[in-house]
């Protein structure tokens, strides 16, 4: 059963199209890559599995359901804009999303706390751009969900915070039980992290597969094919 599938997903906006005719199957237990330019629909994609939006036309499942409250539960989210309160403290917000959500472990989110040097006590208002993309990532990935969607997380934040953020994921990835799905436009530095890759350009798939087969296939690098198909 896939993590998610698309058939014939069309998402439109008055007259502009963010997804067009979009046929799409995910494997479970891998991290995969959603990559595209700006505007090329990955947002609007992760919303829908997301169920934080719905499909003009077609059909979305996540695990074989339609997308419900059940498959919500399962799901964790990192928006690609911050939706944090300014006025609480690291500390707080940790303790809000644990009220949210009751596959939340708080233990995991005070260690993950310590390795990315936030500080609990630190208002959010407070924080750089970078430390705000940590603390998305406390957050997503002290969940137990199955499935994980991260929209742009290395987008606008500085260097050294985007290795961290990358180098997290990896070790915090629980192989063959959970899916993550991560849109970006930066390619050259997050292409180590995929097992699979999906190129998006104008709402449509261009090319799908296992990163380490289009590299052999095509003799490139994701970074160099994205170049070339988006």
């Amino acid at each position: 059963m896939p993590a998610i599938e698309l058939t014939d997903v069309h998402k439109r906006y008055y007259r502009s199209h963010a997804l067009r005719g979009v046929n799409l199957s995910v494997d479970r237990g891998k991290i995969v890559g959603l990559l595209g330019p700006n505007g090329s629909g990955k947002s609007t994609l992760l919303r829908i599995c997301a169920g934080l939006a719905s499909p003009t036309s077609g059909k979305v499942q996540v695990h074989g359901q339609d997308i419900s409250i059940a498959t919500k539960a399962i799901t964790a989210y990192i928006p690609d804009i911050d939706s944090f309160y300014s006025w609480m403290t690291v500390r707080q917000a940790i303790a809000f999303e644990s009220s949210m959500f009751d596959d939340f472990v708080l233990a995991d989110a005070m260690d993950l706390v310590r390795e990315l040097k936030l500080d609990p006590d630190n208002k959010i208002s407070s924080l750089s751009k970078g430390q705000r993309g940590r603390l998305k990532l406390v957050l997503a990935m002290s969940r137990r969900a199955e499935l994980v969607l991260m929209d742009e997380p290395l987008s606008g934040i500085d260097p050294p915070s985007r290795t961290v953020i990358l180098e997290t994921i990896a070790d915090r990835y629980r192989a063959g039980e959970q899916t993550i799905i991560m849109s970006t436009h930066e390619v050259l530095e997050s292409e180590k992290l995929f097992e699979d890759v999906i190129f998006l350009s104008e709402g449509r798939i261009v090319l799908t597969g296992e990163a380490d087969r289009l590299r052999a296939e095509r003799g490139k690098s994701l970074n160099e094919i994205f170049a070339e198909v988006c």
